[in-house]
């Protein structure tokens, strides 16, 4: 039976499902120490190469999507729960802004993902996206990556880890896209960063001095947003 929860007098079911939005990502490579400073302790960064760990910066303009029509700016870590050397790396969500309060507070109650409500400015132009993210009036970061592509991806599953009151859980979901383009290195990607606490947080990791590993950009991403199951 699927799992059912009552947000601001509508009813939730699980999976949550994204039936079009465009999306826009920057992979790097950043010290893995560095990262786990930054990552709870109840989680190991992976350690792609010696040292080395990726975080990506995504962008995400949902359109159709169960939980509304809204902007959204995450910064994803890939981890491992700790001491675990075996589980599956997924991906980790350490700030995840929105610019509506429904999937705030559904994000927040359902997955635990660290979902606040700020101000999110999301342009599309003919080459290219560019989302500016302002927290608390402060400027956060302003990405600009390119846009384009033919590639398909079909709806893949994955796994992601979150902290819901305060313990580690595991989270199913799965992914996919068309008119998809992925780009190796910096080519067209724009990374501004702003005087907010988050930014300087991303400074600790080397951005936006950092040449990006790619970039990949979905004109029509879809997925599902699945059960929660603590570790």
């Amino acid at each position: 039976m699927n799992s059912r929860y009552e947000i601001q007098g509508q009813t939730v079911t699980l999976p949550v499902e994204v039936r079009d939005a465009s999306s826009g990502t920057v992979m790097y490579m950043v010290d893995r120490d560095a990262a786990q400073a930054i990552i709870p302790e109840e989680f190991e960064a992976d350690e792609m190469a010696p040292g080395k760990t990726q975080l990506c910066l995504v962008i995400v303009d949902y359109r159709d999507n169960d939980l509304g029509d809204y902007d959204e700016v995450g910064v994803i870590f890939f981890v491992r729960p700790k001491g675990q050397p075996e589980a599956e790396v997924g991906t980790y969500i350490h700030w995840l802004p929105v610019n509506q309060d429904f999937t705030r507070q559904a994000g927040c109650e359902i997955w635990g993902f660290p979902k606040t409500v700020e101000e999110i400015d999301f342009r599309v132009e003919e080459t290219s996206a560019t989302c500016r993210l302002s927290m608390g009036g402060e400027h956060v970061l302003t990405l600009t990556l390119p846009r384009g592509g033919d590639a398909e991806t079909p709806d893949t599953p994955a796994v992601g880890y979150t902290l819901l009151d305060g313990a580690p859980h595991r989270i199913a979901f799965s992914r996919g896209g068309k008119q998809e383009g992925t780009r190796p290195g910096g080519e067209g990607v724009l990374l501004e960063l702003g005087p907010h606490p988050v930014a300087d947080a991303l400074r600790s990791l080397g951005l936006p001095d950092l040449t990006p590993l790619l970039s990949n950009w979905s004109e029509h991403f879809f997925g599902t947003f699945g059960e929660v199951e603590k570790l």
